[in-house]
């Protein structure tokens, strides 16, 4: 992914994709996680952290907000994803 491809609009029909139930979604593709898949998952966690001072924009934090408790959380889970899809 490159930042030309950030700025493209999302052919995606959201509110279509929103108003679909758990049961009108094809998962048929998507293996099930047995016991054979847990057996050899791993925790992964970070041995420290640095406390930084971030400017987010305002609909992105609210986005993460109201996921849930623990924005901040899942914002660095998403911000380690990344850089580790990013790593050379």
């Amino acid at each position: 992914m490159n930042a030309s491809n950030l700025k493209k609009s999302s052919e995606t029909d959201w509110a279509r994709v929103d108003a679909m139930t758990d049961d009108e979604i094809d998962t048929s593709d998507i293996p099930e996680l047995d016991q054979e898949f847990f057996a050899s998952a791993e925790t992964r966690t970070p041995k420290d952290k640095r406390s930084v001072v971030l400017s987010v924009d305002t609909e992105v934090f609210e986005w993460f907000e109201k996921q849930g408790p623990d924005a901040r959380d899942r914002m660095n889970a998403a911000l380690r994803l990344y850089a580790e899809a990013h790593r050379r």
